[in-house]
């Protein structure tokens, strides 16, 4: 496949195994238009809460102006939650009851999903949108000594932004809204595992931690776990989403090979297809 001038950057019929789940079809159309054979293996799925005590009390608290201040970690954790409470016998007027604490959206992704309640939102943490960001756009513009912090977590307790909002002399309340579990069909994911063990895949991406936690989990039930390792270590060129699933990645000691500058799924798949060969050439040139 020829590439004209100004063309996007090309995988060259590169087989990319795709490890995301509810945009996995957005991501492998974006695979496929920059030249690449994408493999979809989903390797988590979103399990929401609806209304557990936590989400119940949460809600109940915003009635009572209880808290100060919350923060909205993911896009889909804020719809996860509006759904929670659509069918019940009143319909629950959001931006009346977000009115009084400061809002906090960790990033575009639940900034459009508050818009879309018409909630506004009063800070939204800069890339690459980690808990570190977060503690340093409050400590910035919002300090929180001596308030109430409500924090909408994503699939998995993260303790980095718990642990600092308390050690800065918050009261932070943990709502839990989804939770990560391993995907119901295991058979995407064990055929993307064989496919990176045996050579066919050249890339691998990586749009959440998670995705890496799960990933080895199904491999070493498998037996497959030291072969994968050993892929993704010698000769798959990885691409991470952003720093925190890279901490994760590294964690685990497989190498990040390429981040975008923004992390976002679409300049992933850009910067992989603009760099998988020279990537591919550094390992070919590491020692032994």
């Amino acid at each position: 496949m020829m590439t004209t001038p100004g063309a996007p950057a090309r995988f060259d019929g590169l087989r990319v195994v795709i490890f995301e789940a509810r945009m996995a079809g957005s991501l492998a159309e974006l695979v496929a238009k920059h030249g690449g054979d994408p493999v979809s293996a989903p390797a988590l799925r979103e399990i929401p809460l609806g209304t557990v005590p936590e989400v119940v009390a949460f809600v109940e608290g915003l009635g009572r102006e209880q808290f100060d201040l919350v923060v909205f970690e993911t896009g889909a954790g804020v719809r996860y939650l509006a759904g929670a409470f659509r069918d019940g016998d009143s319909p629950i007027d959001w931006p009346a009851l977000l009115a009084r604490p400061r809002v906090v959206a960790r990033g575009p992704k639940p900034s459009s999903a508050l818009r879309e309640l018409g909630v506004p939102v009063d800070f939204r943490v800069p890339e690459p949108n980690t808990w570190r960001e977060t503690l340093a756009l409050l400590d910035d513009r919002c300090p929180v000594r001596g308030l109430q912090v409500a924090v909408l977590e994503y699939g998995k307790p993260g303790p980095g932004l718990i642990e600092g909002l308390e050690d800065r002399g918050a009261s932070a309340t943990r709502v839990p809204v989804y939770r990560w579990a391993l995907p119901e069909d295991l058979r995407p994911l064990r055929a993307g595992i064989a496919e990176l063990i045996d050579g066919k895949a050249g890339a691998a991406l990586f749009t959440a931690g998670q995705q890496v936690e799960h990933l080895l989990q199904v491999a070493d039930d498998d037996g497959n776990g030291r072969d994968l390792r050993s892929a993704l270590a010698d000769r798959v060129v990885i691409g991470s989403v952003g720093p925190s699933t890279s901490e994760i990645l590294r964690s685990h000691g497989l190498p990040v090979d390429i981040e975008p500058d923004h992390p976002k799924s679409g300049h992933l798949v850009a910067a992989v297809a603009a760099r998988w060969k020279s990537s591919l050439a550094t390992r070919r040139r590491r020692p032994d």
